[in-house]
């Protein structure tokens, strides 16, 4: 496998930088560089994603004829990492990586029609419902329940670390439509329109202090049958379909790699007594460098499989897991390196003070938060924990 770019695909490269330099707006920029978030705020990132659509470039991975870019392999990577390196809004996920694929595998020719061109054109915002209060790695206990009453279903329950949910119009949701022996087969998946009646949500402050996930209570609320994608019972494995595109859509060692770039820039500056004198630090980056290219050629496989069509499967695990660690390895590095500062934790939401001089240096306000998400990111879509057994079970065979 040659990995080498040629000629078209360097030219492709310059055509994205300068998509990039011309779209990308000071604020995106700025958002993007002190907001330690996962997710950008919807509107800074919905007008990203409406930048790309006008390009024609609003799907990566998607087949042309629901609007996804005829690319090979090699230019999604080239889009993917240079989006990365750029530090462009990151708010799509849901609706484009995650909530897409499963539509255009699983939806009916009407959920294909309505939805795929609002998710393209960045007209929806998705949030996703799985995780319960009772039920996180085990999702099959999930109790948020559907019945059916004529053409609809009646939904009660609620779903918690609902990411966005105080933004989104809609949300995919893994609902129990049947009472089943084996839990997986009472499991249906449902596309619910947000402002339903009955829907209310509950803010949640994360560990960094983001107000990006929330609690969602469901009383009473009518979704149509029709709004359910695939067959009643199947949403189990739709869910997991989703869950491994979500894990292994992601390019994120050119992030990561401006990540510990900027860490390298902090311990040579005077700010921090120059912390690069310290052998030790340089030792720790150069580790960290290794990993960051090792973990380079997981996403090249990945991004294969996906763009042939394929589940990325136990593959997308071993992805989320590393990059998880890796990002850990980066921002603990970058706390012990801003020593003293790292104490400063007053500014860690910036975006609300700009008028404010921060008492220490800007490059060092997201580092904290950035420490603290790092822990975060082990947890949230599927622990370490999980993804340490789902390799066991279906690589190892154990």
């Amino acid at each position: 496998m040659d990995l080498t770019f040629s000629a078209e695909e360097r030219a492709f490269e310059k055509e994205v930088r300068d998509f990039i330099a011309a779209n990308l707006t000071p604020e995106m920029r700025r958002a993007t560089a002190l907001t330690p978030s996962v997710f950008s705020d919807p509107d800074i990132g919905m007008a990203w994603q409406r930048a790309l659509h006008k390009n024609g470039w609003g799907a990566p991975g998607w087949p042309v004829e629901h609007g996804g870019p005829d690319w090979t392999p090699a230019q999604r990577w080239i889009f993917e990492a240079e989006c990365a390196r750029a530090g462009v809004p990151n708010v799509n996920v849901m609706g484009v990586k995650m909530v897409g694929p499963v539509i255009i595998g699983f939806g009916s020719p009407e959920q294909k029609n309505f939805y795929l061109p609002r998710i393209v054109s960045g007209e929806d915002y998705w949030c996703q419902g799985y995780s319960e209060p009772g039920s996180g790695s085990d999702l099959a206990s999930l109790k948020t329940r559907a019945v059916r009453d004529g053409d609809d279903y009646v939904i009660n329950g609620t779903k918690i670390w609902t990411t966005h949910a105080h933004h989104a119009n809609r949300m995919f949701a893994l609902v129990r439509t049947n009472d089943t022996e084996r839990q997986q087969d009472g499991i249906s998946f449902i596309l619910i329109d947000m402002k339903s009646p009955g829907i209310t949500t509950r803010p949640i402050l994360t560990i960094g202090g983001d107000h990006e996930v929330n609690q969602v209570f469901f009383d009473d609320v009518r979704v149509p049958v029709a709004n359910r994608v695939g067959e009643e019972g199947k949403g189990w494995t739709y869910g997991k379909y989703l869950l491994e595109f979500e894990r292994g859509s992601g390019i994120a060692s050119a992030k990561l790699r401006d990540a510990l770039k900027t860490v390298s820039d902090l311990a040579e500056s005077e700010a921090t007594g120059r912390a690069i004198d310290d052998p030790d630090i340089a030792v720790r980056m150069s580790e960290i460098e290794v990993d960051i290219d090792t973990l380079e050629m997981t996403e090249l496989r990945v991004l294969s499989a996906l763009q042939t069509g394929q589940n990325p499967g136990a593959v997308s695990s071993l992805l989320k897991l590393r990059v998880s660690e890796i990002r850990q390895a980066v921002t603990r590095l970058g706390v012990e390196v801003i020593g003293n500062d790292g104490l400063y934790v007053e500014p860690m939401r910036p975006l609300y003070r700009l008028n404010e001089q921060p008492a220490i240096p800007e490059n060092m306000l997201p580092v904290v938060p950035e420490f603290l998400n790092g822990r975060a990111y082990t947890i949230f879509g599927g622990s370490s924990e999980i993804q340490r057994d789902i390799v066991a079970k279906m690589v190892l065979g154990l």
